[in-house]
């Protein structure tokens, strides 16, 4: 007899709509959550109905991905949530062609969705650089090829993607500026360190956090908006610079990635009392700077989410002709210290 959503609901003590979403990612739903759903099911022999449609016809979609910033540390769990839906969708006939950005260059985004395009890509999604040329590349995908685009972690006005997944990048950079205030009492300076001022995600985290600074903590003090390319040696070059030269800083919001750089010059000045610190994303080694006391808050943007949701959402178009039910899926700005990490 083959297995029911009610009797999956039952064993993993949830609602018969909450097992729907699950197995047909539709709606919100905490991935760790499905994810034991989706085991559940597995063990209990579930098969879904479009897997079995697709192990009959034998049908391969392909779908395509581009990111950028390769390296940097906040990819580590985008990186995850790509892999681990690359994976599930395998039984759905579903193959993932991923395209590496090493850094913020439009040449190098265009060159990987030609070439993914040429791959004969069904849909994509993609991590786009703020620029004209990926502008004009994704609406030829989606009005000549008809090629579905969902954005993911950064988006790209003026084109007609289906949807974005991300973090609101504006609203988590009033929410840093919010956690400054409180540590240093609303007065002193604060040093942004940003990545790359063409990055859009960083962009906005800078814009939220002035423009909050400015209207609730008008004596705190700006002293600075420095690009580190996030590298590690540059956060700290430029830490120990601003540090020497700029008296009376009491925060350093550092936006993107190297944020190692920020114990390595606090070691280097030996200071006394250093400045409140708030960084971005849950990895291993901004967990052990706040451990170890050198960050008092990360603003974590559940990194996994992003990589592993757009791929479900162009599957859903793509076989089930299932169009995303909101424009905009921010994901939950977290926010982490030492002792709920």
């Amino acid at each position: 007899m083959a297995v029911t959503i009610q009797q999956i609901a039952e064993k993993a003590n949830v609602s018969r709509g909450t097992v729907d979403r699950a197995l047909n990612n539709r709606g919100r739903i905490d991935p760790e959550v499905a994810k034991r759903i989706r085991q559940i099911a597995d063990e209990m022999g579930y098969v879904h109905k479009e897997r079995k449609k697709n192990a009959a016809n034998k049908k391969i979609i392909k779908i395509g991905v581009v990111t950028q910033l390769a390296k940097a540390s906040f990819m580590l769990e985008i990186n995850r949530g790509i892999r681990q839906a690359g994976e599930e969708l395998k039984d759905w006939g579903v193959e993932i062609l991923l395209k590496e950005g090493f850094s913020v260059d439009e040449e190098e985004q265009v060159r990987a969705i030609e070439e993914l395009a040429e791959e004969g890509i069904q849909g994509l999604a993609v991590m786009p650089v703020e620029c004209e040329r990926v502008r004009e590349k994704i609406n030829w995908l989606t009005e000549e090829k008809k090629i579905p685009v969902v954005t993911f972690n950064s988006d790209i006005v003026g084109t007609r993607r289906s949807c974005f997944v991300g973090m609101d990048n504006r609203k988590s950079g009033q929410t840093a500026a919010g956690l400054m205030g409180m540590m240093t009492g609303g007065i002193g300076k604060v040093l942004i360190i940003t990545g790359y001022f063409s990055n859009v995600v960083n962009n906005a985290r800078v814009d939220g956090f002035v423009e909050e600074i400015k209207k609730s903590y008008p004596d705190l003090e700006i002293a600075g908006v420095q690009g580190s390319f996030d590298e590690a040696g540059e956060v700290e070059r430029i830490i120990l610079n601003a540090m020497r030269d700029i008296p009376g800083i009491s925060g350093i919001f550092v936006v993107s990635g190297g944020q190692a750089g920020v114990k390595t010059a606090f070691d280097s000045l030996g200071l006394k009392k250093r400045p409140y610190v708030v960084v971005y994303d849950q990895t291993p080694r901004n967990e052990k700077a706040i451990k170890d006391g050198v960050v008092d808050f990360l603003i974590d943007q559940n990194g996994f989410y992003q990589g592993y949701r757009p791929l479900y959402i162009l599957t859903n178009m793509l076989l089930k002709d299932i169009q995303p039910e909101e424009e905009f899926q921010f994901t939950e700005i977290k926010i982490k210290t030492k002792y709920n990490l």
